[in-house]
């Protein structure tokens, strides 16, 4: 589990790195256009000092640079704006469907150490993990009806370790830095490969708390055989949200090794572009 847990902390930092790097010098360039602040050392004045003032390879270089930029901020601020208005409703719609006897009776059946939990009226069954400042973990009263104590332990167990490592606030952060920089496509596969790897550790750590693979491995089955639908989103983390054949693997053979890909082109191009604004800043220094 160590290991895994390793492997996703480094995807994770990879992915806000780049995000780091790129986003203060597309603010830094920003302050240069809109404040007329003098800043030596940034990658996108140094691609305009490249030409010459009023050509026409100026005017196509500035343009570009100017729509990416404003492209970037807005549909970050756009995103921000969006999920902090959908996990209000969302709050207040599950709010309302709670039912208060079921989840009374799960919290003391099961005693979590953190009782942010409930069970809502629904006829489909489900189990997922929503909300970013303070997760909740949200059980369907389908699912509850449909699974047998040891695999609700399970289920219950796999969104624990959700709700306790973020996991929502961190594949929001993730999608957030893929769709914005688009154009480094290392930024997209960290994001589906932290998802893998967040799903991967959550079930190790319900093994881990039941004991058993039994629980986990017959909850999944038992959803997959209902045609749970894969719907996710920013806020939400599903018990049975994709890479099944992963799961059903690791509950196979714990020891397997699940492999990270990464298309050659993608990396190259990554690669190239990081290289590009560290090069050309080291230039702008020198």
């Amino acid at each position: 589990m160590m290991r895994r847990q390793r492997k996703s902390s480094i995807i994770l930092a990879l992915s806000v790195w780049i995000a780091i790097i790129v986003w203060s010098q597309m603010g830094m360039y920003l302050c240069h256009i809109l404040f007329g602040v003098d800043i030596k050392v940034n990658f996108f004045r140094f691609c305009l000092s490249l030409f010459r003032e009023n050509s026409l390879y100026y005017f196509l270089v500035i343009t570009l640079l100017n729509i990416t930029i404003a492209y970037t901020f807005i549909l970050s601020f756009i995103k921000m704006i969006q999920q902090y208005v959908l996990s209000k409703k969302l709050k207040t719609k599950l709010m309302g469907m709670r039912n208060i006897t079921l989840t009374a009776n799960l919290i003391q059946q099961f005693q979590p150490l953190n009782q942010h939990m409930i069970v809502i009226d629904h006829g489909q069954a489900m189990a997922f993990t929503a909300g970013i400042r303070r997760p909740l973990i949200v059980l369907s009263s389908a699912l509850v009806e449909m699974l047998d104590d040891q695999e609700l332990e399970a289920v219950i167990a796999h969104e624990i370790y959700h709700q306790n490592h973020y996991d929502s606030l961190k594949i929001f952060l993730l999608q957030l830095i893929a769709r914005s920089l688009w154009f480094i496509p290392l930024t997209k596969w960290s994001y589906y490969n932290y998802k893998m790897m967040s799903e991967l550790l959550a079930d190790e750590h319900a093994i881990q708390y039941t004991g058993s693979e039994i629980g986990l491995g017959s909850a999944l089955l038992k959803l997959i055989k209902n045609n749970f639908s894969d719907n996710p989103t920013p806020v939400l983390v599903h018990f049975s949200d994709g890479i099944v054949n992963y799961r059903l693997q690791q509950l196979v053979d714990p020891q397997s090794s699940i492999p990270l890909k990464l298309d050659a082109v993608s990396l190259v191009i990554s690669i190239q572009v990081m290289l590009l604004i560290i090069c050309m800043n080291v230039l702008a220094i020198t």
